[in-house]
């Protein structure tokens, strides 16, 4: 290095000035740092400091809280005579409270520094630990990231930092010391050697040069030592119930009719300023008036299915908040004025202005049944019944068999069976996407394990060799397995499985070519709209369910069937274990009764 870049080091004027920088409430402040090479050695650690050692502690450059303490400790003193020891939270009895604590476990497992656990409750915070980031949910469901433990740094949000402090009533200490060394010396350098300290409002530090001699490697060496103290906000501004100020909730306008002119007629959803049944604001709209809104307004929710949940007549943002809907129509979404600013927060209410239609029609009849009239009513669109049948399916697979049919789906692919739905364009893409996610649903979970136990061992030997490669695909598997029970009738749902897998497979998972074209045209994809095509595909996929749960309570599918398989099998590894094939008499080396009881009283 030269002596001209060398100086600028050790004079460290910039980085004096970034460190003397306000930052903004959306900054991400390094609470703890460390960097350590040849020619440097840079550190910040961060205290809380109580409010009546503010003074105190801006009286000296020096760190009032140094790494890899905060520990649990005790104090000892004698009284008397005799010994006192006090249990201290932190290891320290003057009140100051580390932000982060740096772990060490003497070389034998990996250092670490963990954020406070009271500042991670205080604002109820995620640890995502792909990521190390911790993240907020605030109340309108919208989650965004507060800190980050990075290798060798922590940072946290300044807004989270100082709502914190307003309830700790504390300061926060950022204490930074910046070594830098240089292999010229100071003359050379042209610096003196020695400092001074300096305080600036809430903020002090010394900086001063020196020379190591000749027992270092290094000739001279600068050092700016400090700390800068943030104030807390007001606890108006803390966020936390009881302290928080008491904000006035923004209401959204819904167009909610046209007059005889064709304007349309806006009103706010605000609920304290509609009418109701109990005689309040008697000229405004009524609680219950229908809004309408384009049926892509639900879109963004079978985006996040992690997020939001759409069922039939309900959004659910987690447990944050949720939303009666009547999603009963082909080409809207309806809703009550009165539920949209009582149930969504403001920001979502924005999101379903920016879909607001004129009326159109009147709400369904099965909303209208459940909402005015409180009578039960089922739903008339295929998407909630498939689910309902789904449901339905596992229970009486759990219930008659002990198995299901149908396998549950991977956490990893939850989101293929709260996506499903009737797409509300006409897009490829999104046909393409829930033809995968009602294939994922219906064929790749066929349980083939379950399925081959009603495959007697005979009736496996007597497969041909195509038979057997049909065994180990799912829809094959299915269907030998209903032969070997007996059951005809099957052909027009293992005929639909066949194609809904082929079009999956030409679509979806490959170019589109001859073959989807070909498996399309069966579909009817030419003649028709997507919605349409996927409409029937759907109905059909409810047929399959149906036919499943036919099965199982008809008894056509049962465990005996298994068992018979079992004993079978049985028999035939005691026939080889004996020596022959068939015969009532033993050789006396096997307690066939007991065995053979093993089997009957087994799965």
């Amino acid at each position: 290095m030269s002596i001209d870049s060398d100086r600028k080091r050790l004079l460290q004027a910039e980085r004096l000035e970034r460190l003397r920088r306000n930052p903004k409430m959306t900054d991400m402040v390094t609470v703890s740092f460390s960097d350590i090479d040849g020619f440097h050695n840079y550190g910040i650690y961060c205290a809380l400091i109580p409010l009546d050692r503010i003074d105190q502690v801006l009286s000296s450059p020096s760190w009032d809280l140094h790494w890899r303490t905060g520990m649990p400790g005790a104090v000892v003193h004698y009284e008397g005579g005799e010994k006192q020891a006090q249990y201290l939270r932190y290891g320290i009895d003057n009140g100051i409270e580390p932000l982060v604590i740096n772990r060490d476990f003497y070389k034998m497992r990996d250092d670490y520094s963990e954020i406070s656990e009271e500042f991670r409750h205080f604002h109820n915070l995620y640890h995502d630990r792909k990521t190390d980031k911790y993240i907020k949910i605030d109340d309108d469901g919208n989650a965004y990231t507060v800190a980050v433990v990075e290798s060798d740094r922590v940072k946290i949000r300044l807004r989270e930092i100082r709502q914190f402090l307003a309830i700790k009533e504390m300061y926060l200490s950022i204490q930074f010391d910046c070594r830098e060394y240089s292999d010229y010396s100071l003359e050379e350098l042209g610096l003196k050697e020695g400092g001074s300290d300096q305080r600036d409002d809430l903020m002090c530090w010394g900086h001063n040069y020196g020379d190591f001699g000749v027992s270092s490697r290094h000739q001279a060496f600068s050092r700016l030592l400090g700390k800068r103290l943030v104030r807390p906000l007001p606890k108006s501004k803390s966020g936390l119930w009881g302290f928080a100020e008491e904000q006035k909730e923004e209401q959204a306008e819904f167009i909610i009719d046209v007059d005889e002119n064709g304007d349309k007629i806006i009103h706010t959803s605000d609920p304290d300023a509609l009418a109701n049944y109990f005689g309040a604001n008697p000229d405004a709209p009524h609680y219950l008036t229908p809004v309408h809104f384009r049926k892509q307004v639900l879109e963004k929710y079978y985006q996040e299915p992690s997020k939001y949940t759409v069922e039939d007549s309900m959004l659910h943002c987690g447990s944050l908040w949720g939303l009666s809907i009547d999603n009963h129509h082909d080409d809207k979404v309806c809703a009550w004025l009165g539920d949209l600013g009582r149930d969504l927060p403001y920001t979502e209410q924005l999101h379903w202005q920016s879909y607001n239609i004129p009326p159109e029609g009147d709400v369904s009849k099965t909303y209208f049944k459940r909402q005015v009239l409180n009578q039960f009513a089922d739903s008339e669109q295929p998407e909630h019944l498939f689910s309902k049948r789904y449901h339905e399916l596992q229970k009486v697979c759990k219930e008659s068999l002990g198995w299901p049919l149908l396998l549950t789906l991977d956490p990893g692919d939850e989101y293929h069976f709260k996506s499903l739905r009737i797409p509300a364009n006409d897009e490829q893409s999104d046909f393409d996407a829930l033809v995968l996610s009602l294939t994922k649903i219906l064929i790749d979970s066929l349980n083939q394990e379950g399925l081959k136990k009603l495959i007697s061992p005979k009736q496996k030997e007597n497969l041909n060799s195509d038979q057997k490669e049909n065994l180990k695909r799912s829809i094959g598997c299915l269907e030998i397995a209903l032969s070997s029970c007996g059951i005809e009738g099957n052909a027009e749902q293992v005929a639909f499985l066949r194609k809904l897998q082929n079009l999956r497979s030409s679509s979806a998972a490959h170019r589109k070519g001859r073959n989807y074209r070909k498996i399309a045209k069966d579909f009817g994809v030419e003649s028709k709209h997507l919605r349409d095509v996927f409409t029937g595909i759907v109905w059909q996929a409810l047929d399959v369910l149906d036919y499943f749960i036919f099965l199982v309570r008809s008894g056509q599918i049962n465990p005996e069937i298994i068992e018979r398989n079992n004993l079978e099998k049985g028999y035939a590894v005691l026939d080889e274990m004996a020596g022959f094939a068939k015969s009532d008499q033993t050789d006396r080396s096997v307690n066939h009764d007991e065995v053979i009881y093993e089997l009957r009283s087994k799965p």
